[in-house]
């Protein structure tokens, strides 16, 4: 075996050097270097330039064709959070926790496509009985649905282009490998490799392809990043501890807008989309107590209530806490000076605890006015009223500065039964919404005084 085609690869990242090193130069890692042997050049790098001229194509035309040729997966959450459906040729990466669903979901999808045409799911974890009791459980009836217990790439790819199949799901891509590549599967090389070959298949083939793969300790994607590169969305689930409701987020999408959200709730007969997710974060006891208040969010394209509760307890001792789930605690300590300094409620002799109720979490500013409420609610033991519904990001100088797509937002809480908004000034609507009072607000001193009717 000659020098040259032996190389370093980083088991973190995989990049790769000709010579060991302690530290990797692209993740700094230490100690991740293992020795491969290089892997041989595809097809396409090696082919010789002919000369020949490129046929280009109109974008225009293209993009309505792809727009039409759109695969439904049977469920509505899902389409729209994909940008409208699967399209054809496109790659779709599916990560989350073990046990949380994946499998699940992309066979109750294939199920669905493989009523009408062709779709091959192949599983290297579970044998095709395994797949097709699952399937019995979840009622499925699927008659161009076809499974292969199958890791070898090269078969898996042959069999689709066989099968003549619209859609390849491949579960999972930690268990495949390529013949090619001298490594075991799951290894940096091989997950690279694999998803690179699944990637040119999609795009020779028109054949849309789904990969399951699994997450780290972190919840990330194991393998390279590379990989989530290459595809051209990248799913996430995301659940609660116990909960048996689900999100699926998409963190990239090349056919749509990243963000969107999905939700679904985890039952006996499978994953059942929720067409009111709003309802699950606004499951409220009757009796409201101190540090509570509903807030508007814009998770994705579309408004979505969420509860966000408040807790102020006396420090018993060393240092204050400042505690935030599905909040920026950075940011909770900054709000937390601007309470104290422009609203005169001091919170440095307590704990301070934020929550987002449903296993949510919130990046926009939106959340900081009915989170700096909450507290003051709970602070002064006083709740507030359950028809309520407050929205507006606070500055270090006590302003309250509006936000996006604010009038969306109060229709929406309109819509499910809230009286009375406080809201930035400018956040205020042209046109009065029915059922809804709407006061609107310049600084945070002014919207403690008018939630708490001071």
């Amino acid at each position: 075996m000659s020098k040259s085609s032996l190389v370093f690869v980083c088991r973190a990242c995989g990049d790769e050097v000709s010579r060991w090193q302690g530290q990797c130069p692209a993740c700094s890692e230490w100690n991740t270097f293992e020795q491969r042997v290089r892997a041989p050049k595809s097809a396409d790098t090696m082919r010789k330039r002919t000369g020949a001229a490129l046929m280009p194509a109109q974008v225009g035309r293209l993009g309505s064709e792809v727009l039409a040729s759109r695969l439904l997966t049977g469920s509505v959450e899902l389409d729209r959070v994909l940008g409208g459906g699967i399209v054809p040729g496109s790659v779709i990466l599916l990560g989350g926790d073990p046990g949380i669903g994946k499998s699940t979901l992309l066979l109750q999808v294939a199920a669905h496509v493989a009523a009408n045409q062709a779709v091959l799911y192949a599983t290297g974890e579970e044998s095709a009985a395994q797949v097709g009791l699952r399937g019995q459980r979840l009622g499925l009836k699927a008659g161009s649905l076809h499974i292969a217990p199958e890791s070898d790439l090269e078969r898996i790819l042959e069999t689709t282009r066989l099968q003549s199949a619209v859609i390849l799901v491949v579960d999972s891509i930690q268990t495949v490998y390529s013949p090619e590549v001298p490594s075991s599967a799951g290894g940096v090389a091989q997950l690279r490799e694999c998803g690179a070959a699944l990637v040119r298949f999609a795009k020779a083939s028109s054949t849309a392809v789904f990969i399951i793969g699994h997450v780290t300790r972190e919840g990330t994607i194991a393998g390279p990043k590379v990989l989530e590169h290459l595809v051209d969305t990248v799913l996430y689930f995301e659940s609660d501890a116990g909960s048996r409701f689900r999100i699926v987020r998409a963190t990239k999408n090349r056919f749509g807008a990243v963000n969107e959200l999905a939700f679904f709730g985890m039952t006996e007969s499978g994953l059942r989309e929720v067409s009111n997710p709003s309802a699950i974060f606004l499951a409220r006891p009757s009796v409201i107590a101190a540090g509570s208040l509903v807030t508007v969010a814009r998770e994705g394209g579309r408004p979505l209530l969420v509860e966000i509760q408040g807790l102020v307890d006396p420090m018993r001792f060393g240092n204050p806490r400042r505690v935030a789930q599905g909040l920026d605690n950075t940011r909770l300590a900054m709000l937390l000076a601007v309470l104290n300094r422009h609203a005169g409620l001091s919170l440095q002799d307590h704990d301070v605890f934020s929550n987002v109720v449903g296993g949510l979490t919130l990046h926009e500013t939106a959340s900081d006015l009915p989170v700096l409420l909450a507290l003051a609610s709970s602070l002064r033991d006083r709740a507030l009223p359950a028809t309520l519904v407050a929205f507006g990001e606070v500055g270090l100088t006590g302003e309250v500065r509006p936000v996006p797509y604010g009038e969306e937002r109060l229709r929406e809480a309109a819509k499910q039964g809230f009286k009375t908004a406080l809201v930035a000034e400018d956040n205020l609507p042209r046109k009065t919404i029915d059922g809804l009072k709407v006061i609107g607000i310049s600084r945070l001193a002014d919207a403690v005084s008018r939630a708490f009717n001071d």
